[in-house]
């Protein structure tokens, strides 16, 4: 029998000894007790309801197929070879879904992150593209309901970025963006084109979870703040005072603004949020350039292209060069509708997981207190 549903059944069986557990009574009427038997029966639960519906479907697929050797009509016969095959999708559906509860989530998935788009090769026009992409994520964000804020821009004359930092809340965003991480290209032709050329130009994706306070610990001596007068939008008040803050972590030489908020508290808050993310990143940074160090010098290098993602205007595409997929409405992808290319990524990644870390995504780590 297969690994995974060997797996499954002992999660079924620890389930059914937890709900039995739970109608004890003397688990029962002792509170403490039951919520602990409770919580972990809540953890088994969604692996042994699908198990359950696995078995029931494989029962009634050998029952079907007993039909198929019996000495029936054919009539008969070729209903049960349509319900038969029908079972046969919803097991392998079943196994897919059961196999991917069974598959370690990354401790970050449920997280809060902060998306920075950078402006890269292409001047003014690259800084058209990130804010293209500023746009997409907003949208995107929009449309699962998240909580979307411009935490920091440098805007540019014609309307574009050098560099933004959006903040993402909600549930599952980590676990829906971590594979945006990369360099995306953009081939059209520029507003600022005379000649109708199509100009290739690129802008840069990193995807942070946000940190909790536990696992950043930053000491205020290694602190600059600086205050000054905000040059964004925001109306008057907040451009005729100090509100403006710029964080420098003295020992990494990170630097973080936000000038959003009237507020100077706030916008303090908010730096030293991203503060905290950029840190974390960093540590994690370090740990996988170990591994990744230790991994070259025992199997060579592999390096893929830095480029992930291509959106063609020409052609209305949009590639992804890590799994191939091409999609052929550029115009609703850039609207947000990033869905299906997210879940394709996801699956991928999914399957790569099964043997092996995925090169696609960041691999999944455990959190762990960082010393700033």
């Amino acid at each position: 029998m297969k690994a995974w549903w060997d797996q499954a059944r002992r999660i079924a069986n620890q389930y059914q000894e937890l709900t039995a557990r739970m109608a004890d009574p003397a688990v029962f009427q002792d509170p403490e007790r039951y919520r602990a038997v409770a919580k972990e029966a809540a953890e088994y639960e969604p692996v042994a309801t699908k198990f359950a519906e696995y078995e029931k479907t494989a029962r009634e697929l050998e029952d079907v197929k007993q039909l198929l050797t019996d000495r029936n009509s054919a009539e008969l016969r070729d209903l049960a070879a349509e319900e038969a095959e029908q079972l046969e999708q919803r097991l392998a559906r079943l196994e897919a879904e059961i196999k991917e509860l069974l598959t370690p989530r990354d401790p970050n998935d449920e997280r809060n992150v902060f998306l920075e788009v950078r402006a890269g090769t292409g001047g003014e026009e690259a800084a058209l593209f990130a804010a293209d992409l500023v746009r997409m994520y907003t949208r995107y964000a929009e449309r699962q309901g998240w909580r979307a804020e411009l935490v920091d821009a440098s805007p540019t004359e014609l309307g574009g970025f050098k560099e933004a930092v959006l903040l993402l809340e909600g549930k599952g965003a980590y676990s829906r963006l971590k594979y945006e991480s990369g360099v995306h290209r953009v081939q059209r032709v520029p507003i600022t084109e005379a000649s109708g050329r199509i100009h290739t130009s690129t802008a840069t994706v990193a995807v942070l979870p946000e940190a909790e306070e536990v696992e950043v610990t930053i000491n205020p001596e290694d602190l600059r703040i600086d205050v000054f007068r905000s040059t964004g939008h925001g109306g008057q008040s907040v451009n005729t005072t100090d509100s403006a803050v710029r964080i420098t972590h003295i020992p990494t030489g990170i630097v973080v603004t936000c000038q959003d908020e009237r507020s100077q508290l706030k916008n303090k808050e908010k730096a030293l949020r991203v503060l905290r993310a950029r840190l974390l990143e960093r540590a994690r940074e370090q740990q996988r350039s170990e591994i990744d160090a230790a991994r070259r010098s025992q199997v060579g290098t592999g390096e893929r292209s830095e480029r992930i993602r291509t959106y063609n205007f020409p052609q209305g595409r949009v590639t992804d060069h890590r799994i191939g997929l091409t999609l052929y409405r550029l115009e609703q992808f850039l609207d947000g509708d990033l869905d299906e290319m997210i879940e394709a990524l996801r699956l991928a990644a999914q399957s790569r997981n099964s043997g092996t870390s995925s090169p696609a995504a960041p691999p999944a780590e455990s959190p762990r207190a960082v010393q700033a």
